[in-house]
C-alpha cells in the first residue's frame, strides 16, 4: 500500500469549495471554551461540506492564532457567523426554516443511529460548552435532541469528536444514501 500525494487527493481550491453542493447543515457552537476545538470543528465542517458555522457566547472567532493551528485554513473555505446570543442565533436559523437538534444526553433524546434525516430538511446542530454541556436555552428551544450511544465510563466526547461523529452520520444518511442504510 502506498499514501496517495496531495495531488493524487484532487481537494478543491477554497473558491471551488465555496461552490460544491453543501450537506444542509448549519453547526451552532453554544459557547465552546477551547479556540483549538473551535479550529478542528472549522476543518471537521470542511471535510463534510458544511454549509456553515454559527460561532455563539463566549465562543472565539477568527482570525486568531489558536483557531488557526487545528482549522488548518479551513476558517477561509468554511462560511461562519459569530452570534452573541443562544436565543437569537435559534431565531435566525428557525426563520430560515432549519430544523435544530441539539447534541445532549437529555431525558426523550433520539439515539444517533435511529435518526432518520428528511433528505428535503435543513439542519442546524447545536453543540455545547465542553464542561456545561448545551445550554439550557437552547435544550428548551430546540425542536429535537440527538444522543451519540457511549459504552465507556466517562459520561461523554469530546465536542470534537462528538463533532465528527454526528457529522458523518448526516453525511452517509444524506449523501451516501446506502441501499442496507435502513
Amino acid at each position: 500500500m502506498r499514501k496517495l500525494s496531495m495531488d493524487e487527493l484532487g481537494r478543491p481550491s477554497i473558491e471551488e469549495f465555496k461552490q460544491l453542493d453543501k450537506l444542509p447543515v448549519t453547526v451552532v457552537l453554544d459557547s465552546v471554551r477551547s479556540l483549538h476545538n473551535v479550529g478542528s470543528i472549522f476543518r471537521t465542517c470542511d471535510g463534510f461540506s458544511v454549509e456553515r458555522i454559527l460561532l455563539c457566547g463566549i465562543t472565539g472567532t477568527p482570525p486568531h492564532r489558536d483557531i488557526e493551528k487545528t482549522a488548518l485554513g479551513a476558517t477561509q473555505s468554511v462560511a461562519w457567523q459569530y452570534a452573541k446570543d443562544i436565543r437569537e442565533a435559534i431565531g435566525l436559523l428557525k426563520q430560515e426554516g432549519k430544523k435544530i437538534i441539539t447534541i445532549e444526553q437529555a431525558e426523550g433524546s433520539t439515539m444517533l443511529h435511529r435518526f432518520k434525516p428528511e433528505e428535503q430538511a435543513s439542519y442546524a446542530l447545536i453543540f455545547g460548552n465542553e464542561v456545561n454541556g448545551v445550554s439550557d436555552e437552547a435544550m428548551d428551544l430546540a425542536d429535537q435532541c440527538i444522543e451519540i450511544p457511549q459504552f465507556g465510563t466517562k459520561h461523554s466526547f469530546n465536542i470534537v469528536i462528538s463533532a465528527g461523529i454526528v457529522l458523518w452520520d448526516f453525511y452517509y444518511k444524506l449523501k451516501l444514501k446506502s441501499d442496507d442504510l435502513f
